[in-house]
């Protein structure tokens, strides 16, 4: 795993130094996990603006503009609150590529429909706002689940600075 986040971290650093682009995260189950991957890249100061370890809901609420009612209704694990992590941190960093981890790592916290293992990650760039699911398995570490999480959404960053 330490190689492929490795090689992911190092590509998008290129990819984000080539179009001249800056990233910023707002992170809750990975809790910094992808900002430290990307500074650990020679050179990433060129390309990342800040980290949000947004691990409370009032950190969501609060600081990157997550709507109350968007957990209440969607809870805090969810596409929606995802795209509003991604949205909140790109605004207040002022980078072209805002990402953002939400989900239950576990080994508790399950909610009906949305087990252990269940992942939402967000992108967002001036021109669009997405979040994906995954799941990585309940049978997964937490430790597993977060390393996988984080290398999902460093996949998804280097796709979208290919794409700009």
């Amino acid at each position: 795993m330490r190689q492929k986040i490795e090689k992911l971290s190092t590509e998008l650093v290129s990819a984000l130094k080539e179009k001249e682009l800056k990233v910023s995260s707002a992170e809750s189950l990975t809790g910094g996990m992808i900002s430290e991957i990307i500074t650990s890249v020679p050179g990433a100061s060129e390309v990342i603006e800040c980290g949000v370890c947004s691990y409370s809901n009032r950190i969501k609420h609060e600081v990157l503009g997550v709507k109350n009612e968007t957990r209440q209704e969607y809870t805090e694990y969810s596409v929606e609150t995802a795209k509003e992590m991604a949205e909140g941190v790109r605004r207040l960093s002022g980078a072209d590529i805002g990402i953002s981890t939400t989900g239950i790592a576990g080994p508790s916290g399950a909610l009906e429909g949305k087990p252990v293992g269940y992942v939402c990650i967000g992108i967002s760039t001036a021109e669009k706002t997405y979040a994906k699911e995954f799941f990585f398995g309940s049978e997964n570490s937490r430790e597993v689940i977060r390393q996988l999480s984080a290398v999902n959404a460093l996949a998804l960053t280097i796709e979208e600075a290919g794409m700009q």
